[in-house]
């Protein structure tokens, strides 16, 4: 199992509660972004710059991630892709993504992009708060504890 981090919206506190997670599982945490990220020091957690681009470190993730890994990100269409690999997808605010839900998250992404398109909706969703981030980190514990990890503690 590893755990990867679509890291380019990736809030700040999403990635403190996953690097105190890698760090206390001893699971893999792998961030990608097209930009260089800082990381804390630690032998479980690691940091990897994509070209510039659309979709790039999407697409870098979707092909990386294995069945039984965990994908962090706000991304759809990602989601989509990682969860019919047999992947686990976790938005940062708690929502998990898994085959009895993506078809119906993907297509009301579709319709709110027409509707943001076509000048009838605008902005995007409000910002991260306290119970997003405990959300978050309920739902990520609840998978760790079905899948146990390997480390010796």
């Amino acid at each position: 199992m590893q755990i990867w981090v679509d890291a380019d919206a990736c809030p700040n506190t999403i990635k403190d509660i996953l690097f105190r997670a890698a760090n206390r599982t001893g699971i893999p945490l792998t961030l990608v972004a097209n930009q260089h990220l800082k990381t804390p020091p630690s032998q479980y957690i690691k940091s990897i710059q994509v070209e510039k681009g659309f979709d790039v470190a999407d697409n870098y993730i979707a092909q990386q991630a294995q069945p039984g890994d965990i994908v962090i990100t706000a991304d759809i269409p990602l989601a989509a892709d990682i969860v019919a690999k047999g992947a686990i997808g976790i938005n940062p605010r708690g929502t998990l993504y898994d085959e009895r839900n993506i078809k119906q998250k993907l297509t009301m992404r579709n319709f709110m992009e027409e509707m943001r398109s076509t000048g009838q909706v605008s902005g995007g969703p409000p910002p991260l708060d306290n119970r997003d981030k405990q959300a978050f980190a309920n739902t990520l514990d609840r998978i760790l504890s079905k899948n146990p990890p390997l480390k010796n503690t």
